[in-house]
């Protein structure tokens, strides 16, 4: 049995680096699993769109949406899920993110851009109006705090709050402040930097924003790193296990458990019409 085509599913961006970056990922997710039928599909900005892309899939293959995204949001929650709902046979995934292994590719990244513990950290993504985005960014940077000791806090690009240029500025007083600028500035230490942690997949709109918000050092976005193709490929066989196991957990129910309907109900109707037409035949009322 071929395994079902997985459908790697980016925003879309109009930045050319970026946009080559989300295909070298695609690209090492196919040579991580050789045989994979790995395809293209944006949900904005971009072509293939992912509702053209399912819509011409095989007849009869199934198929696996894998967000390459970093939290859950309005894309996976509306646009992917109508997507995969419009197609018997497909499945979504789960986004990348929250994942250890991004918290620490985030701390290489921040070593790489040569952070130090007395500098202190805004963690920035994109940002969503679903809440579910923030919780999903508060959980990696719970993640992340596991590694360092610096003073952080998440903030975002669009849709929530706090905004990265306001969180920069809260941190920055915080600096210029030390000890004395209140609860909130913890073990800060005067002399440290605000250091923009991107927790962006790679460059385009968001990251360029980044470097406007103020801050002393913004580090690299995410990619490229083989992290994020591993990340891809666990999402993509734990959406098939879920497939799966649906058909088996179906085999199992109970012959007693059928619904109203089932064939097993439709014998027993008949032998029952059966014996009162026998009935009314010969022993009429």
């Amino acid at each position: 049995m071929n395994s079902p085509i997985m459908i790697a599913c980016a925003h879309g961006t109009s930045n050319t680096q970026g946009a080559a970056e989300v295909n070298a990922l695609r690209a090492a997710i196919a040579e991580l699993r050789p045989g994979l039928d790995v395809r293209e599909a944006y949900v904005d900005v971009q072509q293939p769109d992912l509702v053209d892309v399912v819509a011409g899939l095989p007849e009869g293959d199934a198929a696996v949406v894998v967000p390459l995204l970093l939290s859950v949001g309005y894309h996976v929650k509306v646009d992917i899920a109508r997507a995969v709902k419009s197609r018997p046979g497909s499945a979504a995934a789960a986004p990348l993110g929250p994942d250890p292994r991004l918290a620490k590719l985030l701390d290489q990244r921040l070593r790489e851009a040569g952070t130090t513990d007395n500098d202190v950290i805004v963690l920035a993504a994109a940002g969503s109006s679903n809440p579910n985005a923030a919780v999903s960014v508060e959980e990696l940077l719970g993640q992340l705090r596991e590694l360092r000791s610096n003073r952080m806090v998440a903030a975002y690009g669009a849709s929530a709050k706090p905004s990265v240029p306001d969180a920069v500025a809260m941190l920055r007083e915080e600096l210029e402040g030390g000890a004395g600028a209140g609860e909130s500035a913890g073990a800060v230490d005067v002399g440290g930097r605000v250091v923009i942690a991107s927790y962006l997949l790679a460059p385009g709109f968001f990251h360029d924003q980044l470097a406007k918000a103020g801050a002393d050092v913004v580090t690299d976005p995410l990619l490229p790193s083989p992290v994020l193709a591993e990340i891809a490929l666990d999402r993509y066989d734990a959406a098939v296990a879920r497939m799966n196991e649906a058909p088996a957990a179906a085999r199992r129910e109970p012959a007693a458990a059928a619904p109203a309907g089932h064939p097993a109900d439709a014998q027993e109707d008949g032998f029952f019409k059966a014996v009162r037409r026998f009935v009314t035949k010969y022993f009429p009322r």
